[in-house]
């Protein structure tokens, strides 16, 4: 005799944030199933997107500016580096510091990675009207900018 499948409870799925932690995780496998198929990761394409965006910078300001954490910043740049997608330098200002630069093939990489990365929000929003899809992306962006305005210290 077969089991059943196993079925949320009923009280469960009509939650706001049971239904943004389990959309939140079909998305993050979308997005690493999209990047890994152009041998890369999220790190890679944050790292990428960030260096086009604010020009050359120090592991420090690229993590403070990508939100990621300065262990998990060394392994990627090394990752990118290794694939000549960046390059590091040592500082003029202060030769103790490496000031990180995006490379031709770093920004060839970074177009697949934007169009992968498209593609994933068309396949993780396809059953909404573009309508939808922008009403959507303006409540999740009010619903972040409340919760990260809460969490920030005061300087």
């Amino acid at each position: 005799m077969e089991n059943p499948p196993e079925k949320t409870p009923a009280t469960w799925e009509s939650l706001p944030t049971w239904l943004l932690t389990q959309t939140a995780s079909h998305a993050q496998r979308l997005v690493a199933e999209g990047f890994s198929s152009v041998g890369a990761r999220g790190y890679h394409y944050r790292l990428l997107a960030t260096l086009e965006e604010f020009g050359p910078a120090s592991q420090a300001a690229l993590g403070r500016r990508s939100g990621i954490h300065l262990s998990d910043m060394v392994a990627a740049i090394n990752e990118l580096t290794d694939r000549k997608l960046v390059e590091r330098a040592p500082d003029p200002a202060d030769r103790r510091c490496n000031i990180i630069s995006l490379t031709a093939a770093g920004k060839r990489q970074l177009r697949r990675l934007e169009k992968r990365l498209a593609e994933t929000q068309d396949e993780l929003l396809a059953p909404l009207s573009p309508e939808e899809r922008q009403r959507l992306t303006e409540l999740l962006s009010r619903l972040l900018d409340h919760h990260s305005r809460r969490t920030r210290t005061p300087e």
